[in-house]
């Protein structure tokens, strides 16, 4: 594992990010590494997250902040249940909506989206998310884009309106297969 450079440095916009480096690398690395794919698994229940820190340590995420430990955590779990060969494209709120045959008018999907918008802390956030990544990974026929989505959780303590509006937006906005491109930060 190839450890990271610290989120504090000023990225060169020629070279991924801190979140594309981790995908990137998590994937690889899973594709690899079948015991490394499988105490990720593992790792999205909170008894045994432990399994993964060797991975994010190595990355430079401080395991003692869970505010930056949880959305790695989640993600690389996501990632190594989903088997991906590369990040997906598909946005969160527009992958929920994608799960039901009537899309954003479907009942049991605004609900799911109304359960996600009632989170309140990122801990609550990824004990939600987790079963709806299996129901993505299940109907909605495309891989989510990992990388913004940790961007997106890595951002939920701090601006959670926001993030919270983002998936709002993606699940009610344009019709599927229609992307607005709106940047993430």
């Amino acid at each position: 594992m190839e450890p990271m450079q610290s989120q504090e440095q000023t990225p060169d916009k020629t070279q991924p990010d801190w979140e594309d480096r981790f995908v990137s690398g998590v994937i690889q690395q899973c594709q690899k590494d079948k015991g490394l794919a499988a105490r990720l698994r593992r790792a999205d229940n909170p008894a045994t997250e432990y399994q993964s820190w060797e991975l994010l340590a190595a990355y430079g995420i401080d395991l003692e902040r869970e505010h930056q430990r949880l959305p790695f955590v989640t993600v690389a779990a996501v990632i190594a249940k989903s088997k991906p060969e590369r990040n997906g494209a598909l946005r969160l709120g527009r992958a929920l909506a994608a799960c039901y045959e009537d899309g954003h008018e479907s009942t049991q999907a605004k609900t799911r989206l109304r359960r996600l918008l009632a989170c309140d802390d990122l801990p609550e956030l990824c004990r939600i998310l987790r079963p709806l990544f299996s129901l993505i990974d299940s109907k909605a026929g495309q891989k989510l884009d990992y990388t913004r989505l940790l961007k997106q959780l890595r951002r939920f303590p701090f601006n959670t309106q926001q993030v919270k509006a983002q998936w709002a937006q993606e699940f009610y906005g344009q019709p599927l297969g229609v992307d607005a491109g709106e940047a993430v930060e």
